[in-house]
């Protein structure tokens, strides 16, 4: 697996659920949005604050860890 730099956890945030660069978006927000049909540019409109990289590294983490 290669190394995510954008997913971080904290105990203190969010639950503890996987997030995108320290910020109040969980993995499993990217991952659902993407599954219900939204589109990246929606989610980059919806989140200005995220990055293309983000929502890749978001999938890839989901998708490792089904396999896990």
């Amino acid at each position: 697996m290669q190394s995510l730099t954008r997913i971080t956890r904290n105990p203190e945030a969010m639950g503890g659920k996987p997030c995108i660069r320290g910020m109040r978006v969980t993995v499993g927000t990217i991952v659902g949005l993407m599954a219900s049909g939204h589109s990246k540019s929606d989610i980059l409109e919806a989140y200005p604050y995220l990055e293309e990289a983000d929502i890749y590294e978001a999938l890839a983490y989901a998708a490792w860890r089904a396999e896990e």
